[in-house]
Parts: C-alpha cells; structure tokens; sequence
C-alpha cells in the first residue's frame, strides 16, 4: 500500500451496520481507511461521532454527497435505498461498497449496475462470508476438479432465529414495502451469494414460501428451494427465521466425494475412484467405492466484515483486485427473487429470471403493505436512510 495514503470514507446509515464499520474504522482496524463523515437522518445518530476528529456530520444525503468530504462511501441503509444511494455516489465519482444484497430485486440491480461506467471507480460488495477460509478451500476443490462433476448440494441454514420484539424493532422490517422480502433478502443474502460463487446459477428454481408462518409478518420466514441445473445437479436450499437452536451445513456430494461443512468441520470423504466409473466397472451388486476420509484443517471463520473493508481500501489505493464485485450481487438477489416467484406463484421459474415480470409482482406487492413509506425513487426522498437490517 501507498506510504501515507489514505482513503476518506464516508458512511451513510448508522444502523447496526453502519455503525459496526465505523467503529472498525475508527479502532484503526483497517489500514487505508480514514472515516471522513457520517450521514443519518437521525441526528441521535450523529452524537457519537461529535468529538470525533475530522469525521463530518450530516444529516442530509444530498449535502452528504455534494460535500467533497470524502472519496468513497459505504452504503448501509434500508435495502431500496442501495440502488438509489448507489447511483448516486457513483455519478458523483466516488469509490462505493453497497452493503447485501445490492438491490431489492433483479431490476434495480441492473438499474445499478448500468451507473457503473468508470472502471477507475471501485464498485464492492460487503459479501464477508466469501473471506471465510471453509468456503473458499470448497471453491478451490470445486474449480480445481477435487470433487468431479457436482451431483448434489443441501443447504440447511436455519440459524436465523428471529423474534417478534426483532421484527417489532422498526415499522419497515418485514414488510414488502421496507424491505422488499424478508429472510432471504434480509438474512440469507450471504448464503445465496456464496451459493452462486461456489456452484454457479441454477437453470430452474422450484420454491415453497410461507408468508409469516412463525411471526406476524407479511413477508416470507419459511424457504424450501429445489433447484436444478442443466448438467443434472440438484440442490436443496432450506432457511427459516423461526427455528431455535437452528442449523448451518452445507453438504456437497461430486463423482469424486462428499464434503460437509458445519461449524468449523471441514469434512471431505473421497472416493478412491468416481463413483460414476465405480457403477460401471463393479462386480458385485452393492459394492460401494472404497474411500479416505479426510479432515480438511480450517481455523476460525476469516477476517469478514474487516477483511471486505481492508480489500476495498487496498482496490482503490493499490489495485488488489475485489473478494466481491458489486456487480457479481445481482446474482444471489436474482436466486431470492427466483424462490419468492416460484413459491408465491406455485410455479417453477427458468433463469434467468425475467426482471420486468418480477418487479410488476414485487409492486403489487407493496400496493397492499402495511409500510406505507415511497419506496425511494429519487436521492430527495431518501428520508428514511437511519434504520439498519
């Protein structure tokens, strides 16, 4: 990195995300980094950032982005707001890191993504999951061909327990007009992303959703997804928000083995031969290919929210190439968008998804919220920024 070089970053949304980042930033965590301003509709907000040295307040995103103050910003707002704010800083010139997902739905990803036309712009996604070593040692055996052609994958991730004081918490949670979905655009995001970098997009997605089934909101917290792709692998994605203690695995099964990954395991049964050549070689009935069994060492989960942030400021000051491209979010918002589809409609949805379709459902949705907030059409009616997911 550049001797005595330093990234001004500015910060708008001082929810719980907003305000964990700053709080990085400001324990000196990520080399590059200054935190420049703050900007929150909520000047409440704003009072821990007051004696802060050089961080300027604000109050208003217009005044926020016109300031001059600051050469990138991290966008940490309600989910509508992400493609708003993001079109802004980006037609200002700024560096931009858009918090998960990028969009509400496929639509506005694109609307998003089309802003980006300067390639010495840093354009990121906060998708931590992706610095976590279990994950990327799966992506290296995947890509590398250690596990053969996929046959299978399971993902049951039910560790997203939520109650009804968490949904109580802000007038927009959980409504089809504030946040647009609910756990797989509010919890899942990671998942789905790490589900499309690691596995690719699915060709059919066949989903059953329950509207509120644990909670007395009006957007999903019950997911089961069948998804298919051209080659013959099948998947299983499985998330609630209404399940204690919950699960996190994820199983992979290829020509070549199995792996397992919950908790900090890391579990790889290979087959000595594939299991594909085995089916046709063997000689006996219910002969099975031998296999080793190995335990694959990870430690801990990865640098997460801190790593993204220490990427982003290496991107802009160095040129490190990006853990997660903004561009590469429309994914894992078009695989959510597919599920909703399919399980509300009772129908199985072909990708790519079609994004008019889906947002004239998504609208029809909103018609019949009880958040009756304008989803954010313009910078100037971006009145409601302060809240976190």
């Amino acid at each position: 990195m550049k001797e005595n070089k330093s990234v001004r970053l500015g910060i708008i949304g001082l929810g719980n995300m907003g305000s964990s980042h700053a709080k990085n930033i400001l324990q000196g965590k990520i080399p590059g980094l200054t935190l420049a301003a703050v900007c929150d509709q909520n000047s409440e907000r704003l009072t821990a950032y007051e004696k802060e040295e050089g961080v300027t307040l604000f109050t208003d995103a217009d005044s926020f982005f016109a300031s001059g103050e600051v050469d990138a910003v991290l966008i940490a707002t309600p989910h509508y707001d992400h493609t708003t704010l993001g079109v802004v800083a980006l037609e200002k010139g700024l560096h931009v890191l858009v918090e998960k997902p990028i969009s509400v739905h496929k639509a506005d990803c694109e609307r998003l993504i089309a802003a980006y036309k300067n390639e010495d712009q840093v354009f990121a996604a906060m998708f931590n999951q992706r610095t976590d070593p279990r994950y990327q040692k799966l992506r290296k055996l995947i890509q590398e061909g250690e596990l053969g052609d996929l046959k299978r994958i399971q993902w049951t991730i039910t560790d997203w327990f939520r109650t009804d004081f968490y949904y109580a918490s802000g007038g927009w949670r959980a409504t089809w007009a504030g946040e647009g979905g609910g756990v797989l655009l509010n919890q899942c995001p990671h998942q789905l992303d790490l589900w499309q970098w690691l596995f690719g997009m699915p060709d059919k997605v066949r989903a059953h959703c329950t509207l509120g089934k644990f909670h007395d909101i009006e957007v999903e917290d019950d997911v089961t997804a069948y998804l298919e792709y051209d080659n013959g692998c099948t998947g299983v994605f499985i998330t609630t928000t209404g399940e204690a203690p919950g699960t996190n695995r994820l199983e992979v099964a290829g020509d070549r083995g199995r792996v397992v990954i919950e908790g900090e395991s890391f579990a790889f049964t290979r087959n000595e031969v594939p299991t594909t050549e085995h089916c046709k070689t063997a000689t006996a009935g219910f002969s099975r290919p031998e296999v080793w069994e190995v335990q694959i060492p990870t430690k801990g989960y990865g640098e997460q929210h801190v790593g993204i942030l220490k990427n982003f400021a290496k991107a802009i000051l160095d040129g490190e190439p990006l853990i997660a491209q903004a561009k590469e979010g429309i994914h894992s918002v078009e695989l959510g968008n597919a599920m909703l589809y399919s399980g509300l409609n009772d129908q199985t949805v072909n990708l790519p998804l079609d994004a008019a379709a889906y947002e004239s459902f998504l609208q029809e949705k909103i018609a019949t919220s009880t958040y009756k907030k304008k989803v954010v059409e313009t910078k100037a009616d971006a009145d409601d920024f302060s809240q976190s997911f």
